[in-house]
């Protein structure tokens, strides 16, 4: 079964996702990404498609990638939804991190901020970084009891 990856944007990150989106269709065929919008750079509101792609990652069917204009405000929506796990991205270091220590399930980025090859880079890293688990696994489930009650 094919690993699947939900992203959306909004205007802010629509620029950023229309160039990504088919360099990451073509770097990784075993991985089925569905482009869940935004469609253009008309003013959209952003948690919008953070809950698009929240609401598909919170029920165990893949992985995520939001893009604004700061990652910021996609990363607050996005950890609003129950079993996200969301981190604003801007370089290879952080998402490696991210993927080994905490898991993550959803990575931001600023479509205004992280230029188009930073963001290639920071995907692919973030694509095929695993969790390490070990002390880190009871950290990520300290989260899931917080997110629970």
């Amino acid at each position: 079964m094919k690993q699947k990856v939900f992203v959306g944007c909004d205007h802010g990150g629509f620029a950023l996702k229309a160039t990504l989106l088919p360099r990451l269709k073509e770097t990784f065929p075993q991985i089925e990404f569905s482009d869940l919008g935004c469609e253009g750079e008309s003013p959209v509101d952003y948690p919008d498609y953070a809950r698009k792609v929240g609401e598909k990652v919170g029920r165990g069917e893949g992985r995520g990638i939001l893009i604004c204009g700061s990652g910021t405000g996609m990363a607050i929506a996005a950890n609003k939804m129950g079993g996200v796990r969301a981190a604003n991205l801007w370089d290879v270091n952080v998402a490696q991190l991210a993927r080994q220590h905490n898991n993550t399930n959803v990575m931001c980025l600023g479509g205004r901020i992280v230029p188009a090859e930073t963001a290639f880079e920071i995907c692919k890293t973030w694509l095929t970084t695993e969790f390490e688990g070990g002390r880190h696994a009871a950290r990520v489930d300290i989260i899931h009891e917080m997110e629970t009650k």
